[in-house]
């Protein structure tokens, strides 16, 4: 990938290219209330939050290698099952 003067990406969605999560401030933490919607994986801007089924239950499980740490996910989860911690 080429990445243009001033840092610029062209195309959206890119996340599979670039590791972005060594620069988050914030980490969204999915908790027990989770019921597996996926809500959050519609408002995730990097596509970096998937439901999978763990142990008979569906739950949204975050790849940190490229969570940005912007947490709309936090922001718009109904269930208020996603937590944020701050980055050690």
């Amino acid at each position: 990938m080429t990445v243009e003067m001033g840092g610029a990406i062209k195309k959206p969605g890119n996340m599979k290219e670039n590791k972005t999560g060594g620069w988050r401030t914030f980490k969204p933490i999915i908790t027990d209330k989770c019921i597996g919607c996926g809500i959050c994986t519609w408002y995730c801007p990097e596509g970096c939050i998937e439901v999978k089924e763990i142990k008979g239950k569906k739950k949204a499980v975050v790849n940190y290698d490229y969570c940005k740490g912007c947490l709309i996910c936090y922001k718009e989860c109904p269930q208020k099952a996603i937590e944020k911690e701050r980055e050690k």
